[in-house]
């Protein structure tokens, strides 16, 4: 009976009697008064303080109370002074299974008084730790620190009547979930690593000394904050020195790695930016491809990384980049969700908005551009340079185009203006007479932005630093040069003792680039093969940032060796759609297609002069739509035709015509995607990237915050005996040891064994190596139009039909989707469907038979 259990122990507790004991003596004769019991009479008996007793099951108390079954990861009791623990078989590995009571232990505490006896049965339950079961501990927790059971006013309909016992906190379970990523990671390898080598270094990078009980020096935050955005913009122009913003935070790395640094090597660095460097203008490290990648590969919160590094430099300008209606994504948004994306950017810490359109279309730009002026930002629209200002053969972008252009931008309330060169195309002398005439023509200061992918961007800021140019962007030493920025650390010397010198201190500079030098070393799988500064790059025009991006897609897709027929075809498919800006998404639009037609050896003749149907990517077709807005002279007319099939094109601006986002409905479906409480900026997370949001979202999950790991472990994770320390939160740190990996077990799975803070521990992950071999896979027959292959290798999103639907030609049929692009394959014949071999989550390769039409 379990009240007489509790009674029995509750009595020992506070008389000192041993009443089992007692109970086996008297069933063995013995009297009461016998010396072996001592009990002579009633009125003997004495309590001494008071006692509780809490039963500890694998009990769900949200779920009626209904009974838990399954192994026990991990389990830990708690003990000390006036705790006593009456166990059953718990422990860790063991089965918990519906045959048994489900009581785990009988914890009893007693103490002097009540509360005593109760706060020690709180300190107890808190320390327990049972992972892999559902237990009744929070719920107990509720109970006894519960002011009515501590008043002693307790019925017996108490917990129906009191309905805050069941609302009880989520254990984090980070060290389990932790584990469970380091050991997934230890047996099936990170998926962002497949195919590449090692990184070169997994030892820590040393960062230079900074006191951090000094405050940093006063920098350009701190004169914007004190100005205001017209005052600072004056201050500006009053300069003599040419000021200087460190790209390496974000274009850089976006250039150089495929924007794959992490948050954690970001923060080792900032405080020393904020002593050590506070005299650079701004730090360019939020936006672009950073907010996506951040969550789609890296498993971090983008917004959680602009306020973290806020705080650590509270005195130099953040400068991000932003793609104008297109936020920071790859398609246009409605117009109330690029207004309070620049609010709560504001909020979080963001200074100057760079913003920038695809096609350089003015109209696009206009609302985040008033957006920003009522947050109180810095607006520092950009002006996309492309072709060549000199070449009097190519008068489509000619240096009146971006006069004209610089001119709008001033009237529409621009602070600042960016000349954006994100191909490095902006030659010395043009750089000259650009910046030369604007200087003439406009009356706000300019910041010069370029990729060193031609190798000579470095003379085209000095020409420019001849006419005033304000503000130049570069790269520490360590991560310049290619398809990043010019060398910031040679820049600042080749200024030294000229009227231009930025007054930046070069040793303090090259500790800085040291540690990126450093740092680097651990984002070797995703290096780029430094390809050679040719000028093949004023016949491509391919932006810096996109250089590298896009090899890393040809590479997956197996077109590595093809790199140079892609580079021309990228040229050729700007010529077929009409010459036009490139930066991203415009620019992804321009690389979907190249890579589409080298793969399927489609010539731009084929798709202008065929009647071959084609399964274009869909940001092209999202392109030539109007989606992306409308470039100069619009698109060919024949392009137009065999892209959208007879579509609607998009007239005006593309936010317009869409429907206003529904932030309530919104953070509804944020709050169950994340079982949180939704927060303004997981919101604009969801509404900019759904699909994304919801990985990010599973994973913090399932393994937790992975962005405290060293980024080696992140990627590679532990070595064998490797000791780490993962601090979880400020002042908890788990102390991780990675043992070994067992064989194989029947069901595929194998036991990956740590030590956690000295205990041991074990997680059990399949081995996705180990799974039944896939029965071999058909390919397609390509001259038989009713057989159905995947265009590209990749994983199906959408399976749009099934056997026995009608189709005509041209309908939709899937869509796939590889790196970042999604491709529609629609029908090239009419009739009614046979065979759907794939569904939505299927991965295929290139030609895979997918279905077939009779």
């Amino acid at each position: 009976n379990p009240r007489i259990q509790v009674e029995h122990t509750v009595t020992e507790e506070v008389t000192g009697v041993d009443i089992v004991k007692s109970q086996i003596l008297i069933a063995q004769g013995m009297l009461l008064s016998d010396p072996e019991i001592g009990l002579p009479s009633q009125e003997g008996i004495r309590t001494n303080g008071f006692a509780i007793q809490c039963r500890v099951t694998t009990e769900d108390p949200t779920n009626n109370f209904m009974p838990d079954y399954g192994r026990i990861a991990h389990y830990r009791s708690a003990s000390g002074m006036g705790i006593r623990l009456d166990a059953g078989t718990a422990f860790s590995g063991a089965t918990v299974n519906p045959f048994y009571d489900s009581l785990l232990v009988k914890v009893s505490a007693r103490g002097r008084r009540f509360i005593d006896a109760a706060r020690r049965m709180e300190r107890c339950l808190q320390e327990f730790r049972v992972r892999g079961v559902k237990t009744n501990i929070q719920f107990l927790i509720k109970l006894i620190t519960n002011p009515a059971f501590l008043d002693g006013r307790c019925t017996t309909r108490f917990i129906d009547l009191t309905p805050e016992l069941f609302e009880l906190p989520k254990r984090k379970n980070r060290a389990t979930k932790i584990l469970t990523y380091l050991a997934e990671i230890a047996v099936n390898g990170n998926p962002l690593l497949k195919g590449l080598k090692k990184a070169g270094r997994r030892a820590a990078a040393p960062v230079p000394k900074v006191s951090a009980a000094i405050a940093p020096p006063k920098g350009s935050r701190d004169k914007f904050k004190e100005l205001g955005p017209q005052k600072f913009a004056a201050w500006i122009l009053a300069q003599q020195k040419l000021l200087i913003t460190d790209t390496t935070f974000r274009d850089a790395h976006q250039s150089l790695v495929a924007t794959r640094f992490r948050t954690k090597d970001l923060l080792n660095i900032a405080e020393v930016y904020a002593h050590n460097a506070s005299e650079l203008f701004s730090l360019e490290m939020w936006g672009g491809a950073t907010f996506d990648t951040a969550m789609r590969f890296l498993k971090e919160c983008p917004w959680r990384r602009l306020s973290d590094l806020r705080e650590k430099v509270p005195n130099i300008l953040f400068q991000m980049l932003f793609r104008a209606s297109n936020a920071v994504g790859y398609a246009s948004y409605p117009d109330n969700v690029v207004k309070e994306f620049c609010r709560e950017a504001c909020q979080a810490g963001m200074d100057i908005f760079r913003i920038f359109d695809a096609l350089n279309w003015i109209p696009n730009m206009r609302v985040a551009m008033e957006a920003v002026l009522e947050a109180g930002g810095i607006c520092e629209p950009a002006i996309c340079y492309t072709g060549d200002i000199l070449n009097p053969g190519r008068p489509k972008y000619d240096l009146k185009y971006y006069v004209k252009m610089a001119k709008e931008l001033e009237k529409l309330g621009a602070q600042i203006l960016a000349i954006k060169d994100m191909a490095g195309l902006c030659k010395p002398y043009a750089a000259e007479l650009l910046v030369r005439t604007l200087k003439q023509e406009i009356g706000i200061p300019i910041h010069f932005h370029t990729h060193d992918t031609a190798g000579i961007q470095a003379a085209s800021i000095l020409k420019g630093a001849e006419h005033k140019l304000d503000i130049a962007d570069a790269a520490m030493a360590a991560m310049s040069g290619g398809t990043s920025q010019p060398n910031l650390n040679t820049l600042v010397e080749s200024l030294r003792f000229t009227p231009r010198d930025t007054g930046l201190n070069s040793e303090r500079l090259n500790e800085i680039s040291n540690y990126w030098q450093v740092v680097r070393e651990f984002y070797g799988p995703f290096e780029s093969v430094m390809l050679p500064a040719t000028a093949d790059l004023y016949n491509h025009e391919m932006p810096g940032g996109q250089y590298t991006n896009l090899y890393q897609q040809a590479r997956a897709l197996g077109l590595a060796d093809r790199w140079t027929d892609i580079c021309h075809t990228y040229a050729e498919v700007n010529q077929m759609f009409g010459d036009i800006v490139k930066v991203t998404p415009s620019s992804k639009s321009v690389g979907d297609m190249a890579l589409f037609m080298v793969a399927g050896g489609i010539s731009a003749q084929d798709i202008l002069e065929g009647d071959r149907e084609f399964a274009f990517p869909e940001s092209v077709i999202d392109l030539i739509s109007g989606n992306m807005g409308h470039p100069p002279g619009g698109f060919p007319k024949t392009v137009l035709d065999r892209v959208l099939r007879g579509r609607k094109m998009v007239e005006g601006r593309p936010g317009e015509s869409l429907a206003p986002a529904d932030f309530t409905a919104a953070a509804a479906k944020v709050q169950t995607i994340t079982a949180r409480e939704a927060n303004k900026r997981d919101v604009l997370s969801y509404l900019l990237y759904p699909k994304v949001f919801e990985e990010f979202a599973a994973h913090l999950k399932q393994y937790s915050d992975t962005s405290m790991l060293a980024t080696p472990v992140f990627f590679e994770g532990p070595e064998t005996a490797e000791e780490l320390a993962i601090e979880i939160e400020e002042g908890k740190t788990l102390i991780v040891k990675f043992l070994t990996i067992s064989e194989p077990h029947a069901d595929g799975t194998r036991t990956v064994f740590f030590e956690l803070n000295g205990q041991p521990r074990e997680v059990s992950v399949l081995d996705r190596s180990l799974e039944a071999t896939a029965v071999r896979t058909m390919k397609a027959d390509t001259a038989d139009p009713k057989q159905v292959g995947a265009s590209m290798p990749g994983m199906v999103v959408t399976v749009s039909v099934k056997p026995g639907d009608k189709v005509v030609k041209g309908q939709k049929l899937f869509t796939l989707e590889a790196m970042k692009m999604e491709t529609t394959i629609n029908s090239e014949v009419g009739g009614e469907v046979a065979t759907v071999l794939v569904k939505p989550g299927s991965r295929v390769e290139a030609g895979d038979l997918m279905l077939t039409i009779q």
